[in-house]
């Protein structure tokens, strides 16, 4: 009972009040030790505790990961990387190519950042594309934003779950890998074919882009920005939300401007207010263009694939129960991000100079704040409920079979995150809660990870940040942006669960 106020407390405190999400979380993990006999030391020791784990298990590992992508971001890798898909795949199979190379190779640029630079080139791809492009663009779009966030390494919510659940990363990486490409090309596909079925409206799922601002959001309408074409004026998260929604990702409100990125969807604004930030990121693509040209595109993203192929050998061979100092060395997931982020620190500095450099690293430690912050109070709130003695308690609403459990991960996190709206945010906490029943109930933790990732994309809705971008950005209108974004992202996240499922039979 004392779990279930806790996170009821956690979920008013956020949506009702719009406190920031972290003090929130910090309030419900407090209340849950003083009242499950905790005590005030141990209650104390358990908060702090909890948040000096997580981070000394995954600090490093998201600031690594959010500045390898802001020099992406700032070396325009976006861009060029589209331009490729096109070129390969054919415009018919840009809808797939989109959703699996955003939910993958792209994670390590922060979601508000890639969506904005992204957005006005699928708008120019989907009258290439064949019949209702621009819905399906706009749904690959959706999808592998949010699956990446959860599923795929080094996005923040795979490696805050992987943090808060004690997953080895290299497991995560892998698993995350097999959950995430099967789940976005079956949603892109199943979305497709609805989509071609006349479930689409153009004259009423459609609207131009416009220059000010147009009505939306709940309550009261607000401006939300829009870009007709690439080189238009980059629209900052606080001026595309609307009223109650935060400026700064997927992080629900918390009082008005939520300084920093939010959990897993960071901003490209500098604080609360980012049109300076993203006008400046578009200043910084314009002016790089001629040497962003001239450098192969596999060098922009070699470091990284690098050390992402590094983590994922260093877990086959643990698991293969193969040692080598060398390779065990190289295989740390904090050593190979750590190469990679050099790598593509070197990379970007050759092609575009210092300056280039110094102004990426500034706004990926301005990106990483919060979502350090919020990682660590998830481990607070995992280690209260460890040391209150919860686990067994909880293991008692979990079958003893191996299905049942991450179905009841997966409600749990979808109802987190429809209460609460944030992809990120919900799923932490749904972990956080489950952490100490995992040894009860037998389970896997990068099983209880992978569930609570994909339910918490269940149902994006108005209180998301990526609803409104991809609302102003791509041209929907509210009832196109539901179709697109919470229906499509909604049958990923079932599709995820039932990918996730036979898993568990091998793990």
């Amino acid at each position: 009972m004392n779990t279930a106020v806790a996170v009821l407390a956690v979920v008013v405190l956020i949506v009702r009040f719009r406190l920031n999400p972290v003090i929130s979380l910090v309030i419900g993990a407090v209340y849950l030790g003083l009242t499950a006999g905790l005590g005030v030391t141990g209650t104390v020791d358990a908060v702090t505790g909890g948040f000096g784990d997580i981070l000394a298990d995954v600090g490093l590992l998201i600031a690594f990961g959010v500045l390898t992508g802001s020099m992406l971001h700032h070396a325009g890798a976006i861009e060029r990387l589209v331009s490729a898909l096109l070129t390969a795949c054919g415009p018919r199979g840009m809808p797939y190519a989109t959703a699996v190379t955003v939910s993958t190779a792209l994670q390590s640029i922060f979601v508000d950042v890639l969506l904005v630079i992204s957005a006005p080139l699928a708008r120019r791809i989907a009258p290439r594309i064949g019949d209702r492009g621009l819905p399906r663009m706009a749904t690959a779009l959706a999808i592998g934003l949010e699956c990446g966030i959860v599923f795929m390494v080094p996005g923040v919510g795979a490696v805050a779950l992987a943090g808060v659940l004690g997953v080895p990363l290299g497991q995560m990486l892998i698993l995350g890998l097999v959950v995430v490409v099967p789940t976005v090309l079956i949603a892109t596909a199943i979305m497709s074919a609805l989509l071609r079925r006349g479930w689409w409206d153009p004259a009423r799922d459609e609207q131009e882009p416009v220059a000010a601002g147009v009505p939306g959001g709940p309550g009261a309408g607000a401006p939300h920005a829009a870009a007709t074409d690439a080189a238009a004026t980059v629209p900052s998260p606080a001026d595309a939300a609307p009223p109650g929604d935060s400026p700064s990702g997927d992080l629900p409100p918390s009082g008005g401007a939520v300084p920093g990125p939010g959990a897993g969807q960071g901003a490209p604004g500098a604080g609360a207010g980012g049109a300076g930030r993203a006008d400046g990121a578009a200043a910084d693509t314009a002016v790089s263009g001629t040497a962003r040209r001239e450098l192969p595109l596999a060098l922009l993203f070699g470091p990284l694939l690098v050390g992402l192929l590094l983590i994922a050998a260093g877990a086959v061979l643990d698991a293969a129960g193969v040692t080598h100092p060398v390779l065990a060395f190289l295989g740390e997931p904090v050593i190979a991000l750590l190469l990679a982020l050099i790598g593509t620190t070197a990379v970007v500095g050759v092609a575009h100079g210092r300056d280039m450099v110094e102004s990426a690293v500034t706004d990926g430690f301005r990106e990483s704040g919060q979502i350090l912050i919020l990682t660590g109070v998830g481990g607070s709130l995992a280690t209260t409920i460890g040391d209150a003695g919860l686990g067994e308690i909880l293991g008692r609403f979990f079958s003893a079979s191996t299905a049942a459990p991450l179905l009841m991960v997966w409600l749990i996190a979808a109802v987190l995150h429809v209460a609460i709206g944030s992809v990120t945010i919900s799923a932490i906490t749904a972990a956080g809660v489950l952490a100490p029943v995992a040894p009860v109930i037998g389970l896997a933790p990068v099983l209880i990870a992978l569930a609570a990732g994909a339910g918490a994309l269940f149902a994006v809705h108005v209180t998301s940040n990526t609803f409104w971008l991809l609302q102003s950005l791509l041209g929907q209108s509210v009832r196109g942006t539901l179709k697109t974004c919470s229906v499509g992202v909604s049958i990923a996240s079932v599709v995820a669960i039932i990918v996730i499922l036979p898993l568990s039979l091998v793990v």
